[in-house]
């Protein structure tokens, strides 16, 4: 049996603590949980250590952010010899097969070292719907997947390949976190696995979904959760970092510079105003987003300390 280490970021993570760490008890194939807590003060720390002694807990006094908490729980599987790295969101539980039927596809899949994430299928927290966002994600991709004609006529194939699926559930072989490495630091909460998600298409590897293995991801159902008031919105950088793109930083300070533009003719004032602060911002932060820009396009595990 492969060694697998489940790694959970942990900020005030009661609300879903029994279900999550009961889930990976009953897991049919043996998984090892490390936890990393970002400095919560609900009482995580102290619920996860009683009732689940089982679980390896790293405590940061600080909140470290999703990637960059990430990084830690993956650098200490790896140099403890894990063959797989599950990522799993706090807001979400296993059923008891689903990771003997991710293990069951990447055993058959034909190319293993193609694979760069494989992903089962997300459940919303009713169990009776998908995850609104694994809807969305499917429905982009459908032109090369056909997944929904599938779905609907009842006739699923044991994986698909997907351009993007959000980190609540990913299972990640060893051999990508030696090609690809970890999380990006820049990026402190969401966009952190789009960034991911470019940097395995970068290196030749794929994102695989498996309709037969189902997780749950109660997560908040709305495209538009992310509140940019408390968050700010990185696309931009995003895109500046994506190491598929060519010229990628002119072209988006050329993009930004004629939209504010555009924006000023038509009274746009607001936007234009938001537009040049990013403009401004990105144009500081020029020699660290080229330095970044060359670090994900290397080889090795990239961000990670092992």
């Amino acid at each position: 049996m492969p060694k697998i280490s489940c790694i959970i970021v942990t900020y005030n993570a009661m609300r879903w603590a029994e279900r999550c760490f009961n889930s990976l008890k009953q897991s049919s194939v043996p998984v090892r949980c490390i936890v990393i807590d970002n400095g919560s003060t609900d009482g995580t720390q102290e619920y996860v250590k009683t009732y689940f002694p089982e679980v390896e807990l790293i405590q940061s006094e600080d909140n470290l952010g999703f990637g960059k908490a990430n990084n830690i729980g993956i650098e200490k599987a790896y140099k403890e010899g894990s063959e797989f790295f599950y990522l799993m969101n706090q807001d979400a539980w296993l059923y008891p097969d689903s990771i003997e039927k991710l293990l069951a596809v990447y055993d058959v899949y034909p190319v293993q070292e193609e694979i760069g994430i494989l992903s089962p299928m997300h459940i919303n927290g009713t169990e009776k719907q998908l995850d609104i966002f694994l809807d969305k994600y499917i429905a982009i991709n459908f032109e090369k997947t056909r997944l929904i004609s599938d779905l609907y006529f009842q006739n699923l194939k044991p994986f698909y390949e997907m351009k993007f699926i959000n980190a609540a559930h990913w299972f990640i072989p060893r051999h990508t976190i030696e090609t690809v490495g970890g999380f990006n630091p820049y990026f402190f909460h969401y966009g952190e696995d789009v960034e991911y998600a470019n940097r395995v298409h970068f290196h030749q590897k794929k994102i695989i979904l498996v309709p037969g293995s189902k997780v749950i991801h109660d997560g908040k159902q709305s495209l538009s959760k992310v509140d940019y008031n408390k968050y700010e919105d990185l696309s931009v950088e995003t895109n500046i970092l994506n190491p598929n793109l060519q010229n990628a930083f002119h072209r988006e300070k050329k993009a930004l510079k004629q939209s504010i533009f555009k924006n000023v003719l038509i009274g746009n004032f607001d936007i234009s105003k938001k537009l040049s602060k990013k403009y401004k911002k990105i144009s500081r932060e020029e020699k660290k987003l080229l330095e970044i820009q060359n670090q994900v396009r290397q080889t090795g595990p990239t961000f990670l300390k092992v």
